[in-house]
């Protein structure tokens, strides 16, 4: 739809309302409903939005250290935009229409701590280097036959799974709860998200989805509103569910892989691709590679964002430990798919699914952006066998303190990403850290109540 198509549909939608929402530092949608003589008067004049949500956390506490809002600014609304290209209609609210929206300064300037602007950013100098990329996420993710009530009451123990048993690729397993299976493919297709794939996952109750690429922004649009969504249609269904990266220690964790490609400007050429190479690789696909190796160290809390994250990142569960790369290997940090021209990308496999898709993406395509910049060569071998044994280029840090403090010192990532986001983005993530350190665990009490 046109401008002008847009605005006739929301003019005669009998709800008499819109939803919009903004995306948070921690990827989390903040936003609400608005009538429609807001909305139209907010396309022409422009609106605005609390920006206490670049200030706080996942859990609505302030932040005590972020230089860009707080108590000393009085959490001022800030200037917003309201996209129409991210038009689309809710299917479970009557088709209720619905938008996404960016912060900006007060200057017009694409606000410094904006998640989706950030990835905006990135988009806009891939293509004045002459490339379209092409990206898609992927989540895996548990489900429980809870409610928001129950976890509470349950104090998040003894919740019960949606289906028992380790069961991946099971073609039973979706039949049990097939409604709710039904309805996450046709709803989410029918809210502008939709599927290349549905199955289920290693895990009680846990389920993976391939979201259908697309160009950079709109892949983080239908990332970030995936997660929000797939929340929601569960709530329809009696179901919670989660995209925690680790719900325990005995299971799997939970991906949330970007797989990227870069095109030529009209889009028809795969500039990854090289039938005659060995790995059937372009230069251009080598240096991208290079630099996503390269940066990856520097930006790791953008891929791996919370506590949780690291409890992801172990050997042996089916995630990334080791700075490797590997032609269709899941044992390794970046997987090369090269099946054809159509088809051959990198996957990032380090991403969980606990992640801000614009952060993760922005992250993944501005390293890889670098090594082309920088021209740098791909002279690590790829791994054949098992990646987590080939520490020969490095391991991944070990805990979110480790990687941020890298990230805040890091060069390139003020580079990349400019010091106003580092700043504000590391803060956050030494934040969680901090919060973390109060908390007493049930690993304590199990280790020490009675016997230290």
């Amino acid at each position: 739809m046109n401008k002008k198509e847009i605005i006739r549909f929301v003019e005669q939608h009998p709800d008499k309302k819109v939803k919009i929402a903004f995306a948070d530092t921690d990827g989390i949608l903040r936003g609400k409903y608005i009538s429609t003589e807001k909305f139209l008067s907010a396309i022409e004049k422009g609106t605005s939005f609390c920006d206490v949500i670049i200030g706080w956390d996942a859990n609505d506490t302030l932040y005590d250290r972020s230089s860009l809002t707080g108590w000393h600014s009085g959490y001022p609304d800030t200037p917003a935009e309201i996209d129409l290209n991210t038009f689309r209609t809710i299917p479970w609210e009557n088709d209720l229409p619905f938008f996404l929206g960016h912060l900006v300064d007060q200057k017009g300037n694409p606000h410094p701590a904006c998640p989706r602007q950030l990835l905006r950013s990135i988009s806009a100098r891939a293509a004045t280097m002459g490339f379209s990329p092409v990206l898609s996420q992927e989540f895996e993710w548990y489900n429980f036959s809870e409610t928001p009530q129950s976890i509470h009451e349950k104090q998040f123990k003894g919740l019960q799974p949606l289906t028992p048993g380790m069961f991946g690729y099971s073609i039973l397993r979706s039949s049990l709860k097939n409604e709710f299976f039904t309805d996450l493919f046709e709803q989410l297709h029918a809210f502008g998200v939709p599927l290349e794939g549905l199955h289920t996952e290693t895990g009680p109750g846990t389920y993976e989805a391939a979201i259908a690429y697309s160009d950079a922004v709109e892949a983080g649009d239908r990332a970030v509103l995936f997660k929000t969504a797939v929340k929601e249609i569960a709530y329809k269904n009696g179901i919670m569910a989660t995209f925690m990266a680790k719900i325990n220690e005995q299971l799997p964790g939970c991906g949330g892989h970007v797989h990227q490609s870069l095109w030529d400007r009209s889009g028809k050429k795969n500039l990854f691709y090289n039938e005659k190479d060995k790995h059937k690789m372009s230069d251009t696909a080598k240096s991208y590679l290079a630099g996503q190796l390269h940066c990856l160290p520097d930006l790791l809390p953008m891929y791996a964002p919370t506590i949780n994250s690291y409890k992801r990142l172990v050997e042996g569960a089916w995630a990334p430990t080791t700075l490797t790369w590997g032609v269709d290997n899941r044992t390794v940090a970046l997987r090369v798919l090269n099946g054809s021209a159509s088809s051959c990308r990198i996957e990032t496999r380090v991403i969980g699914a606990d992640v801000n898709p614009y952060l993760a993406m922005a992250a993944s395509l501005a390293s890889g952006l670098y090594g082309i910049q920088k021209k740098m060569k791909l002279g690590q071998q790829p791994v054949t066998g098992n990646g987590y044994l080939d520490t020969s280029n490095g391991s991944l840090s070990h805990t979110l303190i480790e990687a941020t403090e890298k990230m805040r010192k890091s060069t390139i990532a003020a580079e990349l990403f400019g010091k106003s986001f580092v700043d504000h983005f590391t803060q956050s993530r030494e934040w969680e850290w901090r919060q973390h350190l109060k908390a007493v665990t049930d690993w304590e009490y199990k280790r020490y109540f009675e016997i230290i």
